[in-house]
């Protein structure tokens, strides 16, 4: 266990020697914090000792240190934490400011700002204000400010060594949903910052987690859309960031980021990386970009949706149409201009096969048959032709008179 003196109120090393008076067993937590001290073992429950009420410390896992230590803010400068419940990282800020300034606390959940209250006002804060906004829409209510943290929800895959049920509770499509959350938090938080800003400018990230897409993607999302670069986080605790993971590949400067890992560290598993904002606006190429690859696209597949409609189009075209034609083709368009349907004389035909055919059809089909044989001798080859392939074939749709008894 881990806590973080309230140097506006109390010094480390009183606070060590009135907390070993009641049985409570520490040491300074590391040499990179003046603040953190490390509890062994207690007597007492640390959360409820007279100087925790007083606001002496405050429970503070040590990761959660380090992207304030990154971020550095200055006393007089205006800084937004834009996802500040439970308020660790706010009081934290304000402790290094001298309660001088003004720190904007935002969470999107209302249920949590009471926590955060009740932080600030137990560790003596004075110089914030709670606010209860979609992180998202900050940016169009505070504008120019100095600095800005943003320790983004996350999938808290680091904190699997508190909570190994956290293995079989996070999936990766609900990663992906978390990363374009991140990325959307980012770049609102970016345009907060004011780039001329004689003292700040900056803008650090931060998770709970470990994996790319929650990290350096986003990161690199940022670089890509808008006008910041990574700088030193002046911290030297961790690893550098991952430059190259699978299908990712990342500019040298993510080096610059901080990973921490459990395994290695003996803390919980973190990320974060300081930006530099140095001018406003949206990255013109990036956008120029995005859009002709989406205009060319929508020609394309205007041309192809015409070309197959006209294709079913051709598919729809009906069966009869198609016969018509080749009737056409065989006999000509004056055996078809009897002023009747080919689909009416091929049922009626149909029709009269079934019924029983009697002695005058059978004369009159045979005396049929021998003036086609006449026209034979007469008619050129193209005639014959035509004629045989009619024996052979289909015989000649011309209706069939009935018999009339």
């Amino acid at each position: 266990m881990v806590i973080r003196t309230n140097t506006l109120k109390v010094k480390r090393r009183d606070l060590a020697k009135a907390l070993i008076g009641r049985g409570v067993s520490l040491e300074p937590l590391a040499e990179w914090s003046k603040v953190g001290l490390k509890v062994n073992d207690s007597k007492v429950p640390i959360g409820a000792t007279p100087e925790y009420l007083a606001g002496h410390y405050i429970l503070q896992s040590p990761s959660s240190f380090l992207p304030v230590i990154a971020l550095c803010p200055q006393p007089d400068e205006v800084v937004i934490d834009m996802a500040a419940a439970p308020g660790g990282k706010t009081t934290y800020m304000a402790q290094l400011m001298k309660n001088k300034g003004t720190i904007i606390a935002n969470d999107s959940q209302k249920a949590r700002t009471k926590a955060l209250y009740a932080n600030c006002q137990r560790l003596g804060v004075s110089n914030v204000i709670i606010s209860n906004y979609d992180g998202r829409k900050l940016p169009s209510i505070v504008k120019n400010v100095d600095r800005v943290l943003l320790d983004s929800p996350c999938s808290g895959l680091g904190l699997i060594s508190r909570d190994p049920s956290m293995k079989t509770q996070k999936n990766f499509k609900e990663i992906s949903k978390l990363s374009a959350l991140q990325k959307e938090l980012l770049l609102a938080g970016i345009d907060c910052v004011n780039p001329h800003s004689k003292t700040g400018g900056y803008i650090v990230y931060s998770t709970c987690s470990v994996t790319v897409e929650e990290n350096e993607a986003v990161i690199n999302y940022a670089l890509n859309h808008r006008y910041v670069k990574i700088v030193e986080t002046g911290v030297q605790v961790g690893v550098s960031g991952v430059i190259a993971y699978k299908k990712y590949r990342f500019p040298a400067s993510m080096k610059l980021a901080r990973r921490v890992y459990p395994h290695v560290h003996n803390m919980d598993g973190f990320f974060f990386c300081k930006l530099k904002k140095f001018a406003n606006g949206v990255k013109k190429k990036v956008v120029e970009e995005d859009k002709k690859p989406v205009a060319d696209v929508s020609k394309e597949d205007r041309k192809d949706s015409n070309g197959k409609k006209k294709e079913r189009k051709k598919k729809k075209r009906s069966h009869k149409e198609i016969e018509d034609e080749e009737l056409k083709d065989d006999y000509g368009a004056e055996d078809m201009s009897d002023g009747s349907n080919n689909v009416d004389v091929r049922e009626e035909q149909e029709s009269n096969d079934n019924e029983p055919i009697e002695e005058d059809e059978v004369k009159q089909e045979k005396e049929e048959s021998d003036m086609d044989e006449e026209k034979l001798a007469e008619e050129p080859k193209k005639t014959k032709k035509k004629i045989k392939d009619k024996k052979q074939g289909a015989r000649p749709e011309k209706k069939r008179k009935k018999h009339k008894e």
